[in-house]
């Protein structure tokens, strides 16, 4: 993509209300505007990071036999009245009526609606086990939306939904969900520490939360003094009873025991092994040759829309975004220098052509700016490898390039520039 054609619309100072580093830079790069308190619109630099993520997320569930599906952002409050979760859910449900006087509601979570369908259409034991999972917006009508897309009332999220013959199958598809998440923050560069918690409004006995350490996060957790963060990313989990991390509910629930510290975070993902809790309220049996029985449940979140903002808390500077490779909306930037020398134009479009042949997703600067506010953009918004073609092409025959995240520059021969960028790349 060339930048001419694609739309960042940048700004040099920093908005007044944006408290986090992430809400600033969001703001500050073009990847969001917001709309109204807690509503933001994703512009295209935040859309092509939401997508990459998105398809990390898919590309595990995929792998998993977990089938995609999309439900409806409006729900009929009938099915909410069945959970006795209508009345009980709070202010954050947002309640509408349609021209019918029909009761609707604006889908905080989709417990009810995907039990209804599996009642529907579940009906022996040998329709199970299912796996769902879909990607929608929602909506929670929070009191004191702040941080951006941090704490937005609408976002994008992650849900999957589990249905099991018993509880010895339902704990081990727990187990695979818990692996598939590890899986999923791995692959986007984020060093997760999976938290016991509380299951809340959702219900159920098993719980976790899947936290990232940042400063500025809102949630606490609690973490065993002897460990550290590397020795919980070696860990396998196969015993989720060993967990020595918490959040700040399920510690005060266990006594408040000594040989913790506290840590702030922000919580990306949550899981819930919540049993028979909907399929009782629903009646929902199936048949099997021993007789009826009800399926044993789990439900399962990553907040999609929250992930870009936590990155940025974790991965920035003082000249803006340093993004991890596998989620950067671009892999390389190209920067003309010396708009209107034909010699580096025609190299500049060359070498961009070939980079688009051989699959690199790459944003050429070809705008008519000076360098340094080309160098500013484009260290503002973060692209992992910048490729610096100016007057060292016409004179030496040289390009430069330079990683965002330290600084580093090669100056190298520009006929090796390809081979050169690709292996980098590609490691």
């Amino acid at each position: 993509m060339k930048f001419s054609n694609f739309f960042i619309p940048t700004i040099k100072e920093n908005p007044s209300d944006a408290k986090l580093v992430s809400h600033n830079l969001m703001l500050r790069s073009g990847m969001i505007k917001q709309e109204t308190s807690g509503i933001y619109s994703w512009l295209p630099l935040g859309f092509k990071v939401l997508k990459k993520i998105i398809s990390i997320i898919e590309y595990e569930h995929d792998k998993n036999n977990i089938n995609q599906i999309l439900m409806p952002t409006i729900q009929s409050s009938d099915i909410w009245k069945i959970s006795n979760r209508y009345d009980s859910y709070g202010k954050e449900m947002l309640k509408i009526q349609d021209r019918h006087s029909k009761e609707l509601l604006y889908g905080p979570t989709n417990e009810e609606m995907i039990t209804s369908m599996g009642k529907q259409f579940i009906k022996s034991y040998k329709n199970l086990p299912r796996f769902f999972y879909h990607i929608q917006s929602k909506f929670r009508d929070e009191i004191r939306p702040r941080f951006g897309v941090m704490r937005a009332r609408e976002f994008i999220m992650k849900d999957a939904y589990s249905f099991d013959r018993n509880k010895h199958d339902a704990e081990t598809t727990y187990m695979n969900f818990f692996s598939i998440y590890l899986n999923v923050f791995k692959k986007i560069g984020l060093p997760i520490i999976p938290v016991r918690a509380l299951s809340g409004e959702i219900g159920g006995d098993v719980s976790h939360e899947f936290h990232l350490l940042v400063d500025s996060g809102e949630s606490e957790i609690f973490i065993k003094d002897s460990n550290t963060i590397n020795e919980y990313n070696k860990l396998d989990f196969s015993s989720l009873e060993t967990l020595d991390c918490f959040t700040d509910e399920y510690f005060e629930k266990m006594g408040q025991p000594k040989g913790f510290s506290k840590k702030r975070s922000i919580e990306l993902g949550h899981i819930f092994l919540f049993g028979t809790k909907y399929s009782d309220s629903f009646d929902f049996d199936v048949d099997s040759d021993k007789g009826k029985f009800r399926p044993y449940m789990g439900s399962y979140g990553i907040g999609i829309s929250r992930i870009p903002a936590a990155i940025i808390e974790l991965c920035n500077d003082d000249k803006g975004i340093i993004w991890p490779q596998k989620i950067s909306p671009f892999q390389l930037s190209i920067l003309n220098l010396s708009k209107n020398d034909s010699q580096i134009d025609n190299f500049c479009n060359k070498i961009y052509d070939s980079f688009i042949n051989l699959g690199v997703d790459v944003l050429y600067d070809d705008r008519d700016e000076r360098p340094g506010i080309k160098f500013a953009d484009n260290d503002l918004i973060g692209i992992p490898y910048q490729l610096i073609v100016g007057k060292k092409l016409t004179e030496e025959n040289q390009v430069t390039i330079k990683k965002r995240n330290n600084g580093e520059e090669n100056i190298i021969n520009s006929e090796k520039s390809i081979e050169f960028i690709k292996s980098i790349i590609d490691d």
